[in-house]
């Protein structure tokens, strides 16, 4: 038998349900938290402002996110955090990434990315060094609980406990 070192979760500002209690529990037995997703499946980066952008095939249009209606209201609240990225001098990516690590040292982010500038993109988010005056308002760019549609269909919320 191995202790846990890490748990694999989806975290981002757009999903923080783990802030409910797994994070604290994490903290309790000393594990860190692996967020994927960390910018909300593309929806925190500002590259997406419509569903017709989606390819045909592209599998977050079966997401309840990405649903009509659902990805207006989302947008909303990306262009919320696109607004504080700008006063801080960097993408929203970087904001998201940046918010994230600034949770504690036991968060780590795991963007996926197809394309080096973004890969480089994203590491540039570690050298961000957010206020928790910063840190707050990125967080209440995006309160818990406000984004529209779940992070999967109903079957795939069956497999992450949901």
């Amino acid at each position: 038998m191995h202790p846990i070192s890490a748990v694999q979760m989806e975290y981002s500002l757009f999903t923080r349900d783990v802030e409910d209690e797994m994070l604290a529990t994490c903290r309790e037995l000393g594990v860190s938290l692996v967020a994927y997703s960390p910018v909300g499946r593309g929806l925190l980066t500002g590259a997406i402002t419509s569903r017709e952008q989606l390819a045909e095939d592209d599998w977050r249009r079966t997401v309840p996110r990405f649903a009509d209606g659902n990805l207006d209201a989302n947008l909303k609240l990306a262009e919320a955090v696109r607004a504080v990225a700008g006063e801080l001098g960097c993408t929203p990516a970087q904001a998201a990434l940046a918010w994230l690590l600034a949770q504690g040292e036991d968060v780590l982010p795991i963007p996926g990315t197809k394309r080096v500038r973004y890969l480089e993109e994203n590491a540039a988010a570690a050298n961000l060094r957010l206020t928790p005056e910063q840190r707050d308002r990125l967080g209440g760019a995006v309160p818990a609980g406000a984004v529209a549609g779940e992070r999967y269909t109903p079957a795939g919320m069956r497999t992450v406990g949901h």
